[in-house]
């Protein structure tokens, strides 16, 4: 008898999850009210999971030897590992290649092919580039918004539609990019493959961003000219690490050969170029595979979360639930929408929204014959409008940190006016519901074959 069959559906078996939104919501709002700063990053993330995952092991007549027998083996979970993973070699290859100047030599080659005139809607168009070369809106916020920002005074351009430009773009490449910690997540939790996912995801977000740039195109052009840097061979070379990623994912590479294969270019890439010397690359592979650490953490707790949930027929019970709302494909896809949406607006991180909310969906579009690769993709992709748009998700927190750093005061709601993307890619994935194909896509048997 299996560990699901022993308890009925049972609806308290989701308590955990109410106490972990309970905790980090609440405890959130409660900072907010104090009068810190950035409330929504006091309460670490991790420990909320503890905190949840704790109660959990109060549910169910098993011993409790029994329960964390069950807790652990949903951490140590197959897709779990192989998604810890590939968060340690893609937080690895990101670090490593900065290090090496791709993201400057982007930026440096971005400012020569743009005309001045169109610089908003060019700002937009890099910030889509660099966040799908190194899978991080946060990475590329940080990087692109400083140099967008220096346009505002000498292009006589609104800083915060500049800001606003740079933030849509980015959130394009968390979406799609290959070495994305939500592309990961989302097509780990389906069992799908990445290249499969993103000619599914591209369908979406490339209309949506065509249409945003002809927004931006029209809503600022430039009155003066700004100094251009100096672009020689190098900038060239030190993109290749992010080409050559982007190519052979294409093409069905293995994900983690291929992100150590990246790596080690990018690593010898730098040390020929005289960016580091190899300490030094040990130095920022060490950090990369570091700064993946909440990430992991988060991924090994709500893997066990989840299991010890599943295991109290608390995912049945919701499986039942939706599925009485439910009729097929299409309203599998669009509840699966609204269920990660919902998520993400609680826990404001998109990667954790869709590990929380992917085994779910799998469950879900097991019942109902959905498109495995269409629920990857609307897994990754209303995780990310929702990420975009809420005033106190890093992403625009970021955003308005750098502004203040560079002397202007732009605030939550202005910045908000200013993404264009967002909204209208929350307009493809709805239009997508009703013009997909709905063929079946199989899943690889095994689950490293990305």
């Amino acid at each position: 008898m299996s560990e699901e069959s022993r308890n009925r559906p049972s609806g308290l078996a989701l308590i955990p999850f109410a106490v972990f939104a309970v905790f980090y919501v609440g405890l959130s709002l409660y900072a907010g009210r104090q009068g810190f700063d950035m409330p929504w990053y006091k309460v670490p993330m991790p420990i909320a999971f503890w905190v949840a995952s704790a109660v959990s092991l109060l549910f169910g007549r098993r011993r409790f030897s029994e329960k964390v027998d069950i807790y652990a083996r949903g951490m140590g979970e197959t897709n779990i590992m192989i998604m810890c993973l590939i968060f340690i070699l893609a937080g690895s290859f990101a670090t490593v290649a900065k290090g090496s100047g791709a993201v400057d030599a982007a930026v440096a080659l971005a400012q020569i092919v743009i005309p001045a005139k169109l610089m908003v809607a060019g700002v937009f168009f890099v910030s889509c580039a660099i966040s799908t070369a190194i899978g991080t809106s946060c990475g590329t916020i940080a990087a692109v918004a400083p140099i967008a920002l220096s346009f505002a005074g000498p292009l006589q351009l609104p800083p915060v539609l500049l800001l606003g430009s740079v933030v849509a773009g980015a959130m394009f490449g968390d979406n799609l990019s290959m070495i994305s910690d939500t592309t990961i997540a989302a097509t780990r939790t389906q069992g799908v493959r990445m290249k499969d996912k993103f000619r599914a995801n591209v369908l979406i977000a490339a209309p949506a961003a065509l249409v945003a740039f002809a927004l931006y195109a029209s809503a600022g052009s430039a009155a003066g000219e700004v100094a251009l840097p100096e672009v020689g061979w190098r900038e060239g070379v030190r993109l290749v690490p992010y080409l050559i990623i982007l190519v052979l994912a294409l093409v069905g590479f293995n994900v983690m050969a291929l992100l150590f294969s990246g790596t080690l270019l990018a690593a010898g890439l730098g040390w020929t170029l005289g960016k580091f010397d190899f300490f030094g690359a040990l130095d920022l592979l060490g950090k990369g595979t570091l700064g993946m650490s909440e990430t992991l953490i988060v991924a090994l707790l709500a893997g066990g979360l989840f299991r010890s949930v599943q295991v109290n027929g608390g995912i049945t019970w919701l499986t039942e639930r939706i599925s009485r709302l439910v009729k097929g494909p299409r309203s599998c896809e669009a509840g699966v929408a609204v269920l990660t949406a919902a998520v993400n607006c609680f826990t404001a991180n998109n990667t954790v929204a869709i590990v929380i909310a992917g085994p779910i969906a799998k469950e879900c579009s097991d019942r109902f014959g959905a498109n495995a690769v269409r629920i990857a993709s609307v897994l990754d992709t209303a995780s990310c409008v929702v990420q975009g748009l809420i005033p106190y998700g890093a992403q625009i927190l970021i955003a308005i940190g750098v502004a203040k750093g560079q002397d202007y005061s732009i605030d939550a709601v202005s910045l908000l006016k200013c993404l264009y993307y967002q909204p209208v890619l929350a307009a493809a994935v709805f239009l997508s519901f009703f013009l997909a194909r709905r063929r079946t896509v199989g899943r690889p048997s095994e689950g490293v074959a990305l």
